[in-house]
């Protein structure tokens, strides 16, 4: 029986409260690591210790080609880390190629609404909370699923709903939401670790 820590690799791209949820939890991080050079989430890093890594994302090729090739990079990342684990926490990047199956079972996305509904291209951030009130929802929230080659579509963990109130705007939604999202991120990561330390045993 291995009772070494799995390794965790957080993928971020932007403020980082989500990865400040996990370290709060106690949760151990490997590495955090970002398509955006200026995101705030790598300060989060920085300051709790924990490798802060920049992958940007490369502008002279196509969209296909550019998501296999930053995705090949965030792959080699993680081998030589040895992680067990990838955590998407407001991972703005679309990942594709050898990484999907590679990490199979062993990477999971936070997306801000309840999938199957509003998921897919475009759907991220503002733009998942303004879809959602144009269609008139009674209750939004977020899911954590994991990873497979489509957008969104992998198998839901759990999720966590919030109502929409009369009056609710992108970002009043999107702020409740937040709050279920840090308490998601969490539960999910935790599951995972123990149905991945059951699988080694």
């Amino acid at each position: 029986m291995n009772n070494a820590p799995l390794n965790i690799l957080v993928l971020v791209s932007g403020n980082g409260s989500n990865l400040q949820a996990l370290l709060d939890a106690g949760i151990k991080i490997a590495a955090v690591l970002s398509d955006r050079p200026g995101a705030y989430a790598l300060e989060r890093a920085r300051a709790a210790g924990i490798p802060a890594l920049t992958e940007i994302p490369a502008k002279g090729l196509a969209g296909d080609e550019r998501r296999l090739e930053l995705s090949g990079r965030i792959l080699r990342h993680c081998r030589e880390r040895q992680i067990g684990l990838v955590v998407l926490a407001g991972f703005l990047s679309v990942l594709s190629g050898d990484i999907i199956e590679e990490y199979s079972g062993r990477m999971i996305n936070l997306h801000p609404a309840l999938l199957p509904k509003f998921g897919g291209q475009g759907m991220y951030g503002e733009n998942v909370h303004r879809a959602v009130l144009a269609a008139g929802e009674s209750e939004s929230g977020c899911t954590v699923h994991l990873v497979d080659s489509g957008l969104d579509t992998g198998r839901i963990l759990l999720q966590r709903k919030v109502p929409v109130l009369g009056g609710d705007t992108p970002e009043s939604l999107a702020e409740r939401i937040h709050r279920e999202e840090h308490i998601a991120i969490v539960e999910a990561v935790k599951m995972m670790l123990e149905g991945l330390k059951m699988e080694e045993t």
